[in-house]
C-alpha cells in the first residue's frame, strides 16, 4: 500500500487490518455490532483517525460497513468536525463520494486504455490496434471484476469471452452479457445453471483459454508454477492483489507475456478514497462551486453558435445533441472519473519512462517499484531522514 500510494501520488502510507470472520454466517444486526465493536477498539487505541489511520473497504466489506464505522467514530468523537474523514468507501448519502464503488474496476479500464495509447507497448504484448474487439477473460465477478468487464465491454468494445467464479466458469467466444450474469450470480451465488454459454466446473482451467487480455480480479496466487506455462494470454492486468506468484512471473516474462502489475492496475480504489478523504476534510462536494459557472460560460459559446447557425442556414448546422452535451457542467461523478483517469495516465507514463529508458528494467512491475521507491526515498530525504 505504501508503494501503491506513492506510485499514484496519494498522500497515504500503508497498513492492513481486519477481522477473521465469515460475514455470511451472521445476520445484518450481528455484523453491525461486530463492526461497531471493532471500530470502538480501534478508536480507543487511537488507531483510527482522519489524520492517523483511514481504513477503506476490502474483502467482505462495503459501503454499509464503512458507514457504520464512521458513525461509531463520530459517536466517540462528537466535537471532531472532520470525523467523516476517518474512513473512506462510505455511501454518498453518508459522506461518501460518487464513483467510489466502481473505482477499482474503472481504474483497470483506464489503465488498459492508457496502455493501448502506446503502440510500442502494445506491440511488446504481440497485439495491435485498440481495445475494440479484444477478447477478455475475467476471473472474479465481484466489485472489481464486474465493473472492469462491464466498462470494457460497453464503452471500449472489448469482448468478454469467459467469466470465472468460485463454482466454475462460463465461456462464449461470441461474448458474454456481463450484466445478466452478474444478476444471476447475485441471486444464486455463482455461475452454475446459467443458461446458454458453455459451463466448465473447474474454473481455473478457463485461465488457460485463448484470449488477448486476462484479468485476474479475485484471489492471490491463482497463476502459479502449476499453470503458468499453460497461460496463453499475451497481456495480463492484475486487478487483484498478487494474482501472479513470483515463480509464475518469471515463466511468463520469458514467454514474452506483458504484465500490468497490481501495484498500479488496482490503485483506482485508493485514488478515489483519497478524493473522498479530501472531500470530507474540505466539507464541500466536488463541483458545487464551479459547475453552474462552467455551464454559463458554455451557454455563451452555444448562443454564438446558434446565431451562426441561423445566419448560415443549411450550409452549416450544429449536431442535434451538441447543445445538451456542452451545456452540462461537470458534476461530482464526472470530476471523480476525470481525476482517476488523469491519475492512471500519469502513473503509467512514469512507469513507462523507466521501462523504456533503462536497459536493466525488463518489465512494468520492476518499473513500478523503482518509481514508487524513488518517491518514498525522496520524501525521506526531504525530511532529513
Amino acid at each position: 500500500m505504501t508503494y501503491k500510494c506513492a506510485l499514484v501520488e496519494a498522500p497515504f502510507g500503508g497498513s492492513k487490518g481486519g477481522l477473521c470472520i465469515d460475514p455470511r454466517q451472521y445476520d445484518e444486526y450481528e455484523v453491525e455490532m461486530i463492526t461497531r465493536r471493532f471500530t470502538y477498539e480501534l478508536a480507543k487505541r487511537d488507531m483510527i483517525h482522519p489524520a492517523q489511520n483511514v481504513p477503506a473497504p476490502d474483502m467482505g466489506t462495503g459501503e454499509r460497513e464503512m458507514s457504520w464505522m464512521a458513525d461509531q467514530y463520530r459517536r466517540m468523537n462528537t466535537t471532531d468536525i472532520n470525523a467523516n474523514a476517518c474512513v473512506t468507501g462510505k455511501p454518498p448519502h453518508a459522506g461518501g463520494i460518487q464513483g467510489r464503488v466502481e473505482a477499482t474496476g474503472r481504474g483497470v479500464q483506464y489503465a488498459l486504455q492508457e496502455f493501448f495509447r502506446h503502440p510500442e507497448d502494445v506491440a511488446k504484448a504481440g497485439l495491435s490496434g485498440s481495445l475494440e474487439g479484444k477478447r477478455v477473460i475475467v476471473q472474479g465477478l465481484g466489485n472489481v471484476g464486474y465493473h472492469a468487464a462491464k466498462f470494457l465491454a460497453e464503452e471500449d468494445g472489448a469482448i468478454i469471452v469467459a467469466v470465472i467464479e468460485r463454482d466454475g466458469a462460463l465461456l462464449d467466444p461470441e461474448g458474454l452479457d456481463i450484466e445478466v450474469i452478474k444478476q444471476h450470480t447475485t441471486r444464486h451465488g455463482g455461475v452454475d445453471m446459467f443458461p446458454g454459454p458453455r459451463f466448465v466446473r473447474d474454473g481455473n482451467k478457463a485461465l488457460e483459454e485463448e484470449c488477448d487480455i486476462l484479468i485476474p480480479a479475485a484471489l492471490e496466487g491463482v497463476i502459479n508454477l502449476k499453470n503458468a506455462n499453460e497461460i496463453k494470454a499475451p497481456l495480463i492486468i492484475e486487478a487483484a492483489n498478487g494474482p501472479v506468484t513470483a515463480g509464475a512471473d518469471d515463466i511468463l516474462r520469458k514467454k514474452g507475456t506483458v504484465i500490468i502489475p497490481d501495484m498500479y492496475a488496482n490503485a483506482g480504489g485508493v485514488t478515489v478514497s483519497y478524493f473522498e478523504w479530501v472531500k470530507n476534510l474540505s466539507h464541500i462536494r466536488f463541483g458545487r462551486m464551479g459547475r453552474r459557472q462552467e455551464e454559463a460560460r458554455h451557454q455563451l459559446i452555444v448562443n454564438e453558435l446558434q446565431r451562426l447557425d441561423e445566419h448560415l442556414g443549411e450550409a452549416w448546422s450544429m449536431s442535434p445533441d451538441f447543445k445538451h452535451k456542452n451545456l452540462r457542467g461537470a458534476g461530482e461523478l464526472e470530476l471523480v472519473r476525470s481525476g482517476l483517469d488523469d491519475t492512471m495516465r500519469t502513473a503509467y507514463q512514469s512507469m513507462r519512462e523507466v521501462w523504456h529508458s533503462r536497459e536493466d528494467v525488463e518489465d512494468l512491475r520492476v518499473a513500478a517499484y523503482l518509481v514508487a521507491i524513488d518517491r518514498v526515498a525522496a520524501s525521506y530525504r526531504a525530511k532529513g531522514l
